[in-house]
Parts: structure tokens; sequence; C-alpha cells
């Protein structure tokens, strides 16, 4: 089959076209036919050289993926060959077939078509494992996305007004601003222009944020902290700002706060089935209703990766960059 094949690490001059073996799926596993795949920022890192696969998952990258299924493995319940479907993995999306386990598959959300479906495995699974199932987002709390206009940014921002929480968000130009507030953000900043943290604090006078999502890591540590409500909850879920920074455990004291690193690739794949089974059960609903849904900036065919991936380096999309195969 055909699949993105990596020359060693480095930039997009790495990225080709080439054959490589057909998955043969595992008892507990189903073979997708890949109609479409995402493409994320953890991909750009492992074509860097930075982030490996786990052991046993698929060389090839890609994390999330639509498409139809091919084969059923001998103990797979509930699925049949030609049943449309989306998954999330720890790896081989960008290829003409992927096995994925079968806990880690989900039909595709009512009134959405195929290719869209693969913009939303990895972004779901991550807001809701982390806003919600880890910080315990509420009705009437305030939630700070930072990197509003991605494609965590973009779906965290939508079911966090779905929830009925207000939503804060920092993002890096005006028009990107104005497309978060759109989406339902009630305040949008522009991170280049003002004191993200000073605009929350006005914005919020002076009580903070009850859950800030933040993909920056150090850079931000000292501000999140900063801007946490009592009782608030900062998760960390990538290092975009660096990885070592100062904590200010005083602070943290004083707000009752809590501080909270998550990774998702990582996980069993019990523990994504349990996440699998609740963004089907939350959040699939609200697509069909049209209340969420995923943002699709720009597609390429598999053979132009390259580009899909300098379009993600540009940081200028609005929600999901993904491959078309």
């Amino acid at each position: 089959m055909r699949a993105v094949v990596v020359d060693g690490a480095g930039g997009i001059d790495v990225l080709g076209i080439g054959e490589i073996p057909d998955p043969e799926p595992a008892v507990d596993e189903v073979v997708i036919d890949v109609v479409a795949a995402g493409v994320n920022r953890a991909d750009l890192l492992q074509r860097q050289g930075f982030y490996p696969p786990p052991p046993g998952a698929p060389g090839t990258i890609g994390l999330e993926v639509s498409g139809r299924i091919a084969a059923v493995g001998a103990e797979v319940e509930g699925w049949s060959v030609g049943d449309e479907c989306c998954a999330l993995l720890a790896g081989g999306g960008y290829a003409e077939k992927v096995a994925v386990p079968a806990p880690q598959v989900m039909p595709v959300p009512d009134g959405l078509d195929l290719v869209s479906a693969a913009a939303l495995p990895e972004v779901v699974a991550t807001v809701w494992s982390n806003v919600f199932m880890t910080a315990h987002l509420k009705a009437g709390e305030t939630l700070l996305v930072h990197g509003g206009s991605s494609g965590i940014g973009t779906m965290a921002i939508q079911l966090g007004v779905a929830h009925g929480a207000r939503v804060l968000t920092t993002v890096g130009t005006t028009e990107k601003m104005e497309f978060c507030t759109r989406l339902g953000a009630d305040v949008a900043i522009n991170y280049k222009e003002a004191e993200w943290a000073s605009v929350v604090d006005e914005a919020t006078k002076g009580a903070g944020a009850d859950v800030i999502l933040d993909i920056m890591g150090a850079k931000y540590l000292t501000d999140n902290v900063k801007t946490l409500a009592y009782d608030g909850r900062l998760v960390v879920i990538g290092m975009q700002g660096g990885a070592k920074g100062e904590l200010d455990l005083g602070r943290l004291l004083s707000k009752r706060g809590s501080v909270i690193a998550t990774g998702l690739r990582f996980r069993s794949v019990e523990d994504k089935g349990r996440i699998i089974s609740e963004v089907v059960g939350h959040v699939w609903p609200l697509i069909a209703e049209k209340k969420v849904r995923p943002i699709v900036h720009s597609t390429f065919p598999l053979a132009e990766v390259a580009k899909a991936h300098e379009t993600l380096e540009q940081s200028t999309q609005l929600g999901k960059v993904l491959l078309t195969v």
C-alpha cells in the first residue's frame, strides 16, 4: 500500500511517498481503508525525530483517520466490513490502510461527511479527556484556551460554550480573534498586542480562570498560575514554549490550585477506549445537533504531505489540516 515514508529526521524535505506492507488485523483490531487523515503538531515532532511512536505502534506518522472498515479481527464485535468510521491511533494514519484496536474506533457522527470526520478523533479526545474528564469543567465556570484557532483550540471553545462555560482564548492575529469570537469565545486576546494575563484578570474582575488548557508549557507557566481562580485547574498538554519553568508554589497554594500535565498517545488501549466511549456519548450528539463542528482549514492529497506540514508549521491555519487518500 502507499504510505508517507520519512527519510531520516528533519524538515519537510524528508517526507515522501513509498510502498509498505498492508496491515493485518490482530484478533482485537480492525483494518480501515483510509479516506482522510488529520495532521497534528505531534506529527511534525515525529518527523523531526523528537516524538517516536510508542512500542508496538506503526512507525508511519498519523494519529487520526476516517475511512471504511476493510477487515475485522476474530474477537471484534460491533463492526462489519464497509462500515464508515473514524479512529484515534498511536501511529500509522498517513497510509492507505491502518490497523486499529477496536476500542479506539468510532462511528461517524450523524450529518457529518467522511472526510471531515478525520478532523475529530485527536482533538475531541484531547479536549474531552482534559477539560471535562480531568479538569471537570462545569457550567458557569471560566475556561481559558491558549491557541484558540488551532484544531484543539477551536474544539475546546465550542465544547466549553456548549457546556455553559464562559470561554476566553489567546491567539496571534486579529483575524484569529474574530474567528474565535464567532465560534463563541466571550473574549479573544491577541497575545502579540496585549499582556494576556492582564486582560484575563480584567475580563474576570480578578476572579481568574477555573480551567486553563495550555499548549505552551514553560513560557506561560508563571502567568497561568497567576490567572488561576481559587480551586483552579491548569492542564498542560503541550510544550511549544519550553519544557522547564519555575513554579510559584506559594501562589499555587494560596489559590488551592492544581497543575496537571497529560498526554494521549502513550495511554493504554483501555484508557483510550474509556475516553472514546465518553466522546461518542457526550460529543457526538452535539455534532449531530450542529452545536459543535470540526473546523477544517484545508485538505491536501497524500502526495502533498510536505505542503500540509508546512501549512501547520506556519501557524496561519484556522482549525485542522487534513490529508486525503
